[in-house]
């Protein structure tokens, strides 16, 4: 068998950028795969990753979000689009990839057009229960269309239309909680409560939170894992030493800005405080974790309020609006599950019903059936 050159794509938050490196990470451990090219913005977080592979080549495009309002900055985001579509051109004439997989998302959309152009076979996945307009735009022509929600297959109009499921790495599927606690040198005695606002991080749930980490570790003794987000570590930090000063000291408590490892504070908790994320929401279920879901009210399409919508639905997460996640009002969701070991076990147990297999290996089967 020949050996084999992918493309993949997907970008602009980590929703999108998490899946497409774990189709990345499976077609790297295929025996046929000969070179993967990773199509991405160099100033967005899919790049730093891709930095960390030796096996991935990075080929940029200068394609940002597209504005909402017809000022001077559409007009100069559409002549970057034209832009990154040419190079997008180039880059399938001379590369020649045997697949193209993409995970939706503004960065995505200049691959999908320069693949349509050329009529060559390509894949998409769409993380979201609302599908975007990427999604929208390149499913008609995709020769295999995967969703990770059932509730996309009434959306997008495509004749091949498969439900997967969100993929996520397969140490979600070794790691056990035994093993993230230590790790982490947490007690495997504490309730532990993992604060966290997605690749961004999320300013409403530090907010709230850092009035909280003093009565939760102090008084309740539970143990906090707080992720501020890079952008927003200094200011939490800042607030910190201006109301709790002793944090430094607490062995309760740990704050940190990111963390690379993800799947460890997730496997270590059992109460997660989050936005509402696609990919957020497949690892929670796949950690088995009871959630409380506040969701960012201004994601496109409404779909995070949406995603926490169909969660609590289902029995699997607790919900707050972002207008009214405060200390008070956080506590007393959090005190719900600390209070209640009935609730607490009743949703870990409807997520690990919940939870699927990785259905990486399944995607990559697919992607590589487009292959002419």
């Amino acid at each position: 068998m020949s050996n084999k050159k992918y493309f993949i794509s997907g970008g602009g938050t980590g929703g999108h950028i998490y899946p497409a490196f774990t189709i990345a990470d499976k077609l790297l451990k295929e025996d046929d795969t000969e070179k993967i090219y990773y199509i991405g913005n160099p100033t967005n977080l899919e790049y730093e990753i891709a930095k960390n592979y030796s096996d991935i080549e990075f080929l940029p495009v200068n394609v940002s979000g597209m504005p909402r309002k017809l000022t001077l900055s559409f007009f100069k985001w559409g002549f970057n689009l034209f832009i990154s579509y040419i190079k997008a051109l180039k880059y399938i004439k001379k590369y020649k990839p045997d697949a193209i997989f993409t995970t939706g998302g503004y960065v995505s959309a200049p691959i999908v057009l320069a693949a349509i152009t050329l009529k060559h076979p390509y894949m998409i996945h769409d993380c979201d229960s609302v599908p975007g307009l990427v999604s929208k735009i390149a499913a008609p022509k995709a020769s295999i269309v995967s969703v990770a929600f059932e509730n996309s297959k009434n959306i997008l109009k495509s004749k091949n239309i498969i439900f997967n499921g969100n993929p996520v790495r397969d140490v979600f599927y070794t790691v056990t909680k035994k093993e993230a606690r230590e790790k982490l040198n947490i007690s495997p005695d504490k309730k532990v409560i993992f604060a966290m606002g997605g690749s961004q991080g999320a300013k409403t749930i530090n907010t709230a939170m850092i009035e909280l980490l003093k009565p939760l570790t102090e008084d309740m003794n539970n143990y906090v894992i707080l992720q501020t987000g890079k952008k927003n570590y200094d200011d939490v930090i800042g607030a910190l030493n201006n109301i709790y000063t002793e944090y430094k000291n607490n062995p309760n408590l740990m704050v940190k800005p990111y963390f690379d490892e993800m799947v460890y504070p997730m496997k270590a908790a059992d109460i997660v405080i989050a936005r509402a994320g696609s990919l957020s929401l497949t690892e929670i279920v796949q950690c088995h974790l009871a959630s409380i879901l506040v969701p960012y009210p201004y994601a496109a399409q409404n779909h995070q309020r949406k995603n926490a919508k169909e969660m609590c639905e289902k029995g699997l997460a607790l919900y707050l609006e972002d207008d009214e996640c405060n200390s008070q009002n956080l506590l007393s969701m959090i005190k719900k599950f600390i209070n209640d070991d009935n609730l607490l076990n009743s949703m870990q147990d409807k997520a690990k019903q919940f939870a699927q297999n990785n259905p990486s290996e399944e995607i990559v089967k697919q992607l590589k059936s487009t292959i002419k």
